[in-house]
């Protein structure tokens, strides 16, 4: 390739992104408006009264109404998923709820913490879902729903910039933080009991998340976020880097209007036996389990490797998945995960090339050379697709494609003794979360001992599904950038 070519082959492909992200907007404003009524994003006609318990009790809500719950968009609250479909981790939790109180449930979006307080003021919402802690000020304001999961506030900063030790030496820091949210409660209350020369800019209309963004575009040198969603938000954005914690671990909770005892209520004896059942851990796990496995190298290698190695590779993931009915960007985290998209990697083991296949598979498959990109990514789509299509029509997505991954990584015959330990154990074969904390009792002889196929490694292949995970979202948000 020529050094024009390779030019106008960057260009053509940043086009391609460029018109890309364009049809995914489309794609997904249609899918909001296809969605079930119930989870349409509008208020509801009438606000709701707040004097009058009864409308905030289940029954009342069963006879003709519905819950309506406000949170916001974000990667740790609510979002819309590749499928068009409403997700993420309050809108499961809450769906979860009104599941087991017989209720139907409308999400109303707001875009800062102040809006969603002042929806439960003005009587848009009976509950707010969206990643809240109770401060002293919210108290005197709100009922405060059971804990369903802990964070830790952050002082967040960008690697090579200013990164204060200690709260001590904060001087000369560009401090920014959101509006009316507990980040802007705890440094007032560290300012006004030990630090008196602390100060920050409150920011009125951004989100946490923006305000990360500016830390990693050095327009302000540190920021205040939940662990979370700093866990979440370091892999599109590696510099980012904590400084240090501003307190212990703090519960979140859903907020409430006063008058909403009854529901309340309701929320407790709900959280009670999802906590006794562990749904509440299977629901929080699927948004979490993979972004433990920060590292910056890998992190801004895989940036790096997105700009130089993507754009020859992409129309060939794209190709191939369209072919199998995969998504292409899943198909290229395996690739980079199996070999970091280097046709001529090869493992001690023997398999080589992009999807790194073994001979044997490379001959079922008629692939004849497995260090050619093209060759390799067709075959690995194949295999993959035919992986995911032999098992059992009663497994669902996503975590059908889950369970493929893992077949990929270590054979489907070890997946299927994995599920057939996880319904020995009384819990569920077919869902992913719960065979992968099952997973890794392969490698223990009072277990592997009695399956089919004995010993595995069964740590390796949860990791191996939780890195393309981890990889297939940051290629997500990368190239949405």
């Amino acid at each position: 390739m020529t050094v024009i070519q390779c030019i106008d082959h960057r260009a053509n492909w940043r086009l391609r992104r460029l018109s890309g992200a364009i049809v995914a907007l489309l794609v997904l404003l249609l899918a909001a408006c296809e969605q079930p009524d119930d989870e349409l994003d509008q208020p509801p006609a009438d606000p709701i009264e707040r004097s009058a318990q009864d409308r905030f009790h289940p029954d009342t809500l069963r006879q003709g109404g519905q819950l309506v719950v406000v949170t916001r968009n974000a990667p740790t609250t609510y979002f819309i998923d590749r499928h068009g479909r409403p997700a993420g981790p309050e809108h499961d939790l809450v769906r979860d709820f009104a599941q087991a109180a017989d209720l139907r449930v409308r999400f109303i979006r707001r875009n800062s913490v102040a809006e969603i307080l002042r929806a439960l003021e003005t009587g848009d919402a009976h509950l707010a879902a969206a990643g809240l802690v109770v401060t002293e000020e919210r108290e005197q304001r709100f009922l405060a729903g059971p804990a369903y999961q802990e964070v830790t506030q952050q002082m967040v900063c960008r690697r090579n910039g200013r990164i204060p030790g200690s709260l001590d030496d904060m001087d000369g820091v560009r401090l920014a933080v959101a509006a009316e949210t507990s980040y802007q409660a705890r440094l007032r209350y560290l300012r006004d009991n030990a630090h008196p020369e602390l100060s920050w800019i409150t920011d009125p209309q951004a989100s946490t998340e923006a305000l990360l963004h500016r830390v990693w575009e050095q327009q302000i040198d540190c920021t205040v976020a939940d662990s979370t969603i700093v866990a979440l938000n370091r892999r599109y954005l590696p510099e980012l880097e904590v400084a240090f914690p501003l307190g212990n671990p703090e519960p979140l909770v859903w907020l409430l209007p006063e008058a909403a005892e009854p529901l309340r209520q309701a929320l407790l004896d709900w959280h009670e036996q999802a906590t006794a059942a562990g749904r509440i851990e299977q629901l929080l796990k699927p948004y979490y389990d993979h972004v433990d496995l920060f590292d910056y190298v890998d992190v801004a290698r895989f940036r790096n490797r997105i700009e130089n190695r993507l754009p020859e590779l992409e129309p060939h993931f794209r190709e191939a998945a369209e072919q199998h009915g995969l998504d292409w960007q899943m198909l290229a985290a395996v690739g980079y995960q199996e070999s970091h998209w280097d046709a001529a990697a090869e493992s001690p083991t023997g398999v080589r090339g992009i999807m790194m296949l073994t001979r044997a598979t490379a001959e079922e498959l008629g692939i004849g050379n497995r260090t050619d990109p093209v060759q390799s990514i067709h075959g690995g789509a194949r295999y993959l697709a035919d992986l995911r299509e032999r098992l059992p029509e009663n497994i669902n997505e996503p975590d059908r494609t889950w369970f493929a991954l893992a077949a990929y990584n270590i054979g489907l015959s070890h997946v299927r003794d994995a599920r057939r330990l996880t319904l020995g154990l009384g819990r569920d074969g077919d869902s992913w979360a719960a065979v992968s904390e099952v997973f890794p009792l392969l490698a223990e002889p009072e277990y592997h001992q009695n399956l089919p196929f004995g010993y595995a490694p069964g740590n390796v292949p949860v990791q191996y599904v939780q890195r393309v995970r981890n990889y297939e979202d940051m290629l997500r948000e990368m190239m949405e950038e």
